[in-house]
């Protein structure tokens, strides 16, 4: 990490704007890497619920999953979740665990 570091501090020496714009862009990935994790595992929950099996275990992992999901859609700005609600295939149950209502 520290040759990354090494190279930002003589970037901002010579262009300040570009350490800057380099520390957003690995923002942003970081962002976009956690948010792909979180859909992966409300995916892998919600097959797992309909294969079967621990349902009880399934649901509660699936709540979680979908939970920490929508969490970190709106902490990058996504306010509405209907459509990944439907791409995604997240049953009323998962739903009506978090408090909402499905339609």
């Amino acid at each position: 990490m520290s040759g990354l570091r090494d190279s930002l501090d003589l970037i901002r020496m010579v262009r300040p704007e570009a350490g800057t714009a380099a520390i957003d862009h690995e923002i942003q990935a970081e962002r976009a890497n956690s948010l792909s994790a979180a859909e992966r595992r409300v995916i892998k929950a919600i097959a797992g619920l309909k294969t079967g099996g621990d349902r009880e275990h399934w649901l509660a992992e699936a709540r979680e999953a979908v939970w920490g999901y929508f969490v970190q859609r709106e902490l990058i700005g996504f306010r509405r979740h209907t459509e990944v609600i439907a791409d995604l295939g997240i049953p009323g149950e998962v739903l009506n665990g978090l408090g909402a209502r499905p339609k």
